[in-house]
């Protein structure tokens, strides 16, 4: 046996432990395998849960909506409503604590009134890694971890997904819109909504792992660094400058790092070592 496949046979004793399961769906890779595999295991004895807000993009919700009429695990919406609280319009960098912390509190109200034993959530070895204070909200509510408690890394989980025929399993990550808005600048459904229609005019000239960092008057367009040659014409550039001028900003600049993960938080990390 592989080590990949003893990984995935640690995943499945680890979800065999729950003798019904509710997993946070957003329809990323690591949240659909997860959802895949419990179902798997507890077939109807799962239920799949994406929570909709203002933060959360229509693009996402359509792929979410597709994995699960093509694999019919059982799955529902709930709605969230983190934007009526001060301390995550506030975009603190603590801003996705809160966020975790509102829809964990509505799936435990959701699993105590349906009877579900637990609830799990897709986060993996790899991301230990960045400042994720998502993951403390997800203690405090005692919320599994059964990708990261099985060793499984992104790349497993890319590639199990792919054996799995989950159409996600070479999407781009994924995170939610208010994670583009500089630290500090109020999360409003405004920007949040600036920040999805300029990623979907990225989409449309052709750019598949980019970011629209919003830092208030300013756009810090992030393109990967594979597809950055493309980016660096003067046709893009006028391009960039019609698009999210259009969209309202006053300054519009492409970062020549480069798209990474977590690019926000990278002075957070520095202080923190």
């Amino acid at each position: 046996m592989s080590e990949l496949e003893t990984k995935e046979q640690l995943l499945r004793e680890e979800l065999r432990k729950a003798p019904s399961l509710i997993v946070a769906y957003s329809g990323g890779v690591d949240s659909a395998y997860l959802a895949y595999a419990a179902h798997e295991v507890l077939g109807e004895r799962m239920l799949a849960v994406t929570a909709l807000s203002a933060s959360y993009s229509s693009r996402d919700r359509h792929e979410a909506e597709g994995i699960v009429a093509r694999f019919k695990f059982p799955h529902e919406f709930i709605e969230t409503d983190e934007l009526s609280d001060p301390n995550y319009l506030a975009n603190n960098p603590d801003r996705c604590y809160f966020c975790k912390d509102a829809m964990f509190a509505r799936l435990d109200e959701l699993a105590a009134r349906r009877g579900f034993a637990a609830i799990a959530y897709g986060v993996n070895v790899d991301d230990q890694g960045d400042w994720r204070p998502g993951q403390r909200a997800a203690q405090k509510h005692r919320v599994l971890t059964p990708l990261l408690d099985a060793g499984l890394t992104k790349a497993d989980i890319r590639e199990l997904a792919r054996r799995a025929d989950l159409p996600v399993w070479d999407r781009p990550a994924s995170a939610c819109l208010s994670s583009r808005l500089a630290y500090g600048l109020e999360v409003t459904p405004e920007r949040l909504a600036v920040v999805e229609k300029g990623e979907e005019a990225l989409r449309a000239l052709g750019f598949r792992q980019m970011r629209v960092r919003h830092h208030d008057q300013m756009v810090r367009i992030e393109i990967s660094p594979e597809e950055l040659p493309r980016a660096l014409t003067p046709e893009m550039a006028r391009q960039f400058v019609e698009i999210f001028k259009g969209l309202g900003f006053k300054f519009v600049t492409l970062d020549l790092e480069g798209y990474r993960t977590g690019s926000l938080n990278t002075h957070l990390l520095k202080i923190a070592q």
